[in-house]
């Protein structure tokens, strides 16, 4: 589990598919704040 206010990403590597499911349950502490996407020449710096 990541813990709440840490940045962080999620993706696949380039030879597997990913699907990423966000089930809100903590309606209480706030909704989830999507951060800007990761570009293709980023992501390549990573892998």
């Amino acid at each position: 589990m990541i813990p709440s206010n840490t940045k962080h990403w999620h993706g696949a590597a380039k030879d597997s598919w990913l699907v990423h499911i966000s089930i809100e349950t903590n309606i209480t502490a706030g909704s989830a704040e999507w951060l800007e996407a990761v570009s293709v020449d980023e992501y390549n710096k990573l892998v």
